[in-house]
């Protein structure tokens, strides 16, 4: 079983930046990627990046990349989701999660999302 706990939301101005942190607690996460998501008040939830935790391949969806950017610390097991140049349109609860992934080429999915975190809200003024 893997716990996942994310921290570093808050309140940030537009054009700001948030480094979000998802500790994971496991006996190993080789078999996992770990996500990032979010989910704005009455949207559908939206993935954001992936790391595969084995090999440390990072994914992205292609209209966030130049914003996001998914990194981890081993040692911590412990993946950021660093996000610059905050827009009002960035706010979400953002969530991390850890499962199965499938990928081919530049593309990925998960295949089953395991276990998740409880979620941190992010809130961008304008």
């Amino acid at each position: 079983e893997v716990q996942l706990v994310e921290s570093g939301g808050g309140l940030v101005q537009a054009g700001g930046s948030l480094r979000l942190s998802c500790a994971a607690s496991a006996f190993s996460l080789d078999d996992y990627a770990i996500g990032w998501f979010r989910q704005a008040p009455g949207k559908e939830r939206e993935r954001i990046s992936c790391l595969r935790w084995r090999d440390g391949r990072t994914y992205y969806v292609d209209s966030l990349k130049d914003r996001f950017t998914i990194s981890r610390d081993r040692a911590k097991k412990t993946v950021f989701l660093q996000i610059n140049n905050l827009t009002p349109g960035d706010t979400a609860v953002y969530y991390c999660a850890a499962g199965d992934l499938s990928t081919f080429g530049e593309m990925w999915a998960f295949r089953s999302l395991d276990f998740w975190g409880q979620g941190t809200q992010v809130t961008v003024s304008s």
